[in-house]
């Protein structure tokens, strides 16, 4: 039975994905930032 459950749930997840929002936030600056500045990470 629990095989069954596991199964729907994949299926479900593989028809309607859920959003996760934590998957798109952005981590901090990108290449594109560290290129416009001088390279080097800035201490916060």
């Amino acid at each position: 039975m629990a095989l069954i459950i596991r199964l729907l749930a994949v299926l479900r997840e593989f028809i309607a994905p859920r959003y996760h929002p934590e998957r798109h936030y952005m981590r901090g600056p990108g290449p594109a930032c560290r290129k416009r500045s001088d390279g080097s990470p800035k201490a916060a």
